[in-house]
């Protein structure tokens, strides 16, 4: 069977597929024999270096860092053909994915941290559908994304993406242990004296609930801030924007309120970009005071200046 060589038929064709398991490059212990299981191998000067699943690696007590996700693209793709492994690594590099491609006879593979792995299917599937026969690049019609107050009814579902979205935890890197602090913060911040329902906003997805954030009334002395917190979005959406619509909308909404700053703790580097900037350079210091510089404060139009002291958050909180 001959291998498609046209690029725009190979994208259009590649049905990726990912297969059961996780995967993870080692360097094979030299003069040791090789094991089943080993799925693909690379000789270099240095040593040979192998794939295979996880749990073999762990019963052969090799060590390793990346734990990938095995995705096939289930096109037979020539080996001389030109341009595919370019235009999957883009789309895969956009989304700020990173991949890790294997060729073989019949199909290219692909190794993607195995947190990523919904979100790169998504990608990949995009891919594909912009290269069918009669789409355009760019032309795949997109569901409108919904930004709404939640209601009541809506809290299952909030509970549920929140434990999702914080399976990692964004402070270590590491998976949760059981569920994460996050969502039982969340359950009691509903129901919490401090809670401000037009602050409780969800993100909706051709009828999917796909994000949520929360603002919740904070003090610093007797002056009224907000605190905003958790925020998140479904893995297999984020890097789509969603959570920048949902800290826009957030903020617009503050604004329209007559509140005069929120507060938060994350990434300077991703909050910076809505005009967050360290707490502590407008004389607002964090409760606890190793969060440094990623306390940060969005002054608002209203921001009188001039207030000093401790940020308090909602009381749930503060049983962290």
């Amino acid at each position: 069977m001959t291998g498609e060589k046209n690029l725009q038929a190979l994208l259009a064709g590649m049905r990726p597929v990912r297969r059961a398991g996780e995967y993870v490059y080692v360097l094979w212990p030299h003069g040791r024999p090789l094991t089943s299981g080993i799925e693909a191998a690379v000789r270099e000067p240095e040593g040979l270096t192998v794939v295979l699943p996880r749990s073999q690696a762990d019963k052969e007590g090799l060590s390793y860092d990346f734990v990938g996700a095995w995705i096939t693209l289930q096109i037979h793709s020539a080996l001389e053909a030109v341009g595919l492994t370019a235009a999957v690594s883009k789309a895969l590099t956009d989304a700020r994915i990173s991949c890790n491609v294997l060729a073989g006879f019949h199909h290219d593979h692909l190794l993607v941290p195995v947190a990523d792995a919904p979100r790169a299917l998504e990608v990949l599937a995009e891919l594909a559908a912009q290269n069918a026969p009669g789409q355009g690049r760019g032309q795949v019609p997109r569901p409108e994304l919904l930004l709404r107050e939640e209601t009541r009814e809506d809290r299952d579902a909030i509970l549920a993406l929140t434990a999702e979205a914080f399976a990692i935890s964004p402070a270590t890197g590491l998976p949760a242990d059981g569920e994460p602090v996050e969502v039982n913060v969340l359950r009691e911040l509903f129901d919490a004296q401090e809670y401000l329902p037009g602050f409780s906003l969800v993100a909706v997805l051709d009828g999917e609930l796909v994000g949520h954030v929360i603002s919740t009334r904070g003090w610093v002395g007797g002056q009224e801030l907000l605190g905003l917190g958790p925020i998140g979005v479904t893995p297999r959406l984020q890097r789509h924007g969603i959570g920048s619509a949902l800290m826009k909308e957030s903020i617009a909404r503050a604004n329209d309120a007559g509140e005069i700053g929120i507060a938060l703790l994350g990434s300077p580097d991703y909050y910076s970009r809505f005009g967050f900037v360290p707490a502590a350079t407008l004389g607002v210091l964090p409760p606890e005071a190793e969060w440094g510089d990623y306390f940060q404060l969005l002054p608002l139009a209203l921001w009188p200046g001039g207030i000093r002291g401790t940020f308090r958050y909602a009381e749930p909180f503060s049983r962290l």
